[in-house]
């Protein structure tokens, strides 16, 4: 209970028994030197030895908690011995049996701890009954002492759980605010993606679009004007541009996952294939997905934002009539392949090209996956196709 609030209720009753423990072997100390007989070197070396029990017993509990159980029993045993040894000899080493008590109930386990401290009344009673006679005090003052015990033991013993109950509280609070935390930051992430798309969409996709439409109106206006040639090229120029931008707007709103990753793959290749005739026809896609999947958000999120950047690269750079998505999951692992019958590339050049426009998706898919401790893998070669494989939550 290192990070306990009660931390100090506990420190301050273990140096009050500490301090209780000291003050009461000084008291027999001092009774054996006030009244000297025969037995007083062999009490005050019992003494000595108690003392050194206790404190080595003490030193090790703080060192080696996790063996405390094994540990403190034959610490108690150990001292209770020589605590009876001390008892035929003096007395008043009688009172020492109150930090016992406290010692017996915090270090035994539940039902052994009230038993030791009932045991331990007794032989204190017989012993101030044996060496003065039995009177009410000697009977009721042990008795009473481990009554106050057996309360304020059960009274740490529900404080500690109180403890232990309250921090795995606050690490279950703790953890759900990292995870709702997360959250948030994904949703934040998304929503300024949803803005990116708006804002493009209101202002440069418009301006193209309204580009092209009078361009277009110029073009249609007077065919054989000088200069119509150029013309013609701005609008397709415009043309472009403005597929470009509707591109753009589709990656950054993706299709919403709330009916799965499947289903978001589904629209994502369909409508890549109504849009093929932008960069060229015949385009096919096909997706092999599992009915179910169970993914966290953010893996689906990543693997859908792969894809896209995946498929953008096809229709941009590698001239395929097909394109094959498979994703398979593992439990935890989630293996993502985009594969297509284009004109393939060298990656080692790309890699090397980075900062460039053809490098640009790549380097940002790598950046994805290695931000959630994945791997990407690339295999092509010019003439041969590209296969694109992400592993997200472990190798497969």
């Amino acid at each position: 209970m290192s990070h306990s609030t009660l931390t100090p209720v506990f420190v301050g009753l273990r140096t009050g028994l500490h301090v209780l423990v000291a003050a009461l072997t000084a008291l027999v100390v001092v009774r054996v030197l006030v009244e000297p007989g025969r037995t007083s070197w062999s009490a005050l070396a019992l003494v000595v030895v108690f003392a050194i029990v206790y404190v080595l017993g003490g030193l090790a509990a703080a060192t080696r908690p996790t063996r405390r159980v094994l540990a403190g029993a034959v610490w108690l045993v150990t001292l209770t011995v020589v605590w009876i040894a001390l008892l035929v000899l003096v007395p008043e080493a009688a009172y020492l049996v109150f930090p016992l008590f406290f010692l017996y109930l915090h270090v035994l386990p539940r039902v052994v701890g009230p038993v030791a401290v009932l045991v331990a009344t007794g032989i204190a009673i017989v012993a101030l009954g044996l060496h003065g006679g039995f009177t009410v005090g000697g009977v009721v003052g042990p008795l009473v002492g481990a009554g106050v015990a057996l309360l304020i033991g059960l009274g740490y013993r529900a404080l500690a759980q109180e403890a232990r109950e309250r921090e795995d509280l606050v690490a279950r609070l703790i953890r759900t605010q990292d995870e709702l935390a997360a959250t948030q930051h994904e949703q934040g992430v998304l929503a300024e993606r949803a803005r990116l798309a708006r804002e493009i969409h209101d202002t440069v996709a418009q301006g193209l679009s309204s580009i092209q439409m009078l361009l277009h109106a110029a073009e249609s206006a007077d065919g054989e004007r000088p200069g119509i040639e150029h013309v013609r090229l701005a609008r397709q120029t415009a043309a472009e541009g403005l597929a470009d931008t509707r591109r753009f707007i589709r990656e950054l709103s993706p299709p919403t996952l709330e009916q799965g990753i499947g289903s978001a793959l589904d629209r994502l290749a369909g409508s890549h294939r109504a849009g093929a005739g932008l960069a060229g026809a015949g385009l096919a896609v096909h997706v092999d997905v599992p009915e179910q999947v169970t993914l966290p958000m953010a893996t689906q999120t990543a693997l859908l934002r792969i894809t896209q950047g995946a498929l953008a690269n096809v229709v941009q750079h590698a001239e395929a009539t097909a394109v094959r998505i498979t994703l398979v999951v593992d439990g935890p692992c989630a293996t993502l392949t985009v594969s297509d019958d284009g004109r393939g590339f060298d990656p080692v050049a790309v890699r090397a090209r980075a900062g460039s426009s053809d490098s640009f998706g790549l380097a940002a898919m790598t950046e994805r996956v290695r931000q959630l401790d994945g791997r990407l893998d690339v295999d092509s070669a010019p003439g041969s196709g590209t296969t694109v494989r992400v592993v997200l939550g472990g190798a497969p």
